[in-house]
């Protein structure tokens, strides 16, 4: 099946958040490493294939100015800067309703403040999602949310971290968060009460990406680690999806050599160059792209595709 939408979107955690997931003290090296470089990359990644990104970012990282600056210049340029929270509280389903309200609206807040641009979307940390999080977007007028991740793979291969933690005594940041994400449907649709059964929330989820049947991961480290070849048979497998999402983080676009030594050993990104990350992530994008997918904002595929779900 040729044509419907596609995207790329990119979550803009800045480093100290890994080393909060890996139980890790953050070092100084490469602090700012996805504003100072990522960005920079993600621009020239968007420029080379003549596609819009839609970025996700973190209220507080914008308090330094230089970030503000970074993520200022991609949104001038066209890209969407969207809601990504404002303090990055993985365990964000786990805190007060209070609490759940001022994350996202200062999150909100601190994006427009920069961009000028109040965001119309959202996505939680790690994924992680409920009810109580959908409450509180719809009363505060979000249009859409990009959270959910039903993906037995990601799912059981996060629930085995964890748990490895665990057994080191070792206090991550991030939680497991309910299995009942993997009952969620694959594609865009209203969710309803509960979160993963479709419904008539004023919400559009658009889902992480799986592939169709198997479910597969289709995030960066899947893509970016199996190489241009892989790249393409898995674009190809969602190419009949009404939309295609490529959900990538900061630190798809970074190497060790930003400083990032102390996690090459945690995250798998970093076993590769980034060189070669790069190609993959074209080759997907080009893919679909012959295969006559049209690439979008998140923003503008919420609202494509709100009468169809």
């Amino acid at each position: 099946m040729r044509g419907g939408l596609a995207a790329v979107s990119i979550d803009l955690d800045e480093v100290h958040h890994y080393f909060a997931i890996h139980a890790l003290t953050a070092s100084a090296g490469g602090a700012h490493a996805v504003y100072d470089a990522a960005l920079q990359r993600i621009a020239s990644f968007a420029s080379a294939h003549d596609i819009p990104v839609t970025l996700f970012a973190v209220g507080e990282d914008l308090d330094r100015p230089a970030s503000g600056d970074a993520l200022r210049a991609l949104s001038a340029a066209g890209h969407a800067v969207e809601n990504h929270s404002f303090h990055h509280r993985y365990d964000l389903t786990q805190l007060p309703r209070t609490q759940i309200d001022e994350e996202i609206a200062r999150g909100a807040e601190a994006i427009a403040r920069v961009t000028g641009r109040t965001p119309t979307g959202f996505r939680a940390p790690g994924y992680t999602i409920d009810d109580a999080v959908f409450d509180a977007l719809e009363e505060q007028g979000v249009a859409w949310d990009s959270s959910v991740f039903p993906c037995p793979t990601y799912y059981g291969a996060k629930a085995a971290v964890l748990a490895v933690q665990r057994a080191r005594n070792l206090r991550s940041a991030a939680i497991l968060g309910s299995p009942r994400v993997l009952l969620a449907p694959a594609r865009p649709y209203r969710p309803g009460y509960p979160w993963w059964k479709r419904g008539d929330r004023s919400v559009v989820e658009l889902p992480i990406q799986v592939t169709p049947w198997a479910r597969l991961p289709v995030i960066g480290t899947s893509v970016g680690g199996v190489g241009e070849t892989g790249a393409r048979l898995l674009a190809l497998a969602c190419r009949g999806e009404p939309l295609v999402q490529l959900e990538l983080h900061g630190m798809d676009f970074l190497d060790a050599s930003d400083g990032l030594e102390a996690l090459r050993a945690h995250q798998p990104e970093l076993h590769t160059p980034v060189e070669a990350r790069m190609a993959a992530l074209s080759a997907f994008v080009e893919t679909l792209t012959r295969a006559g997918k049209r690439f979008v904002r998140l923003d503008e595929a919420a609202e494509a595709l709100e009468r169809s779900v």
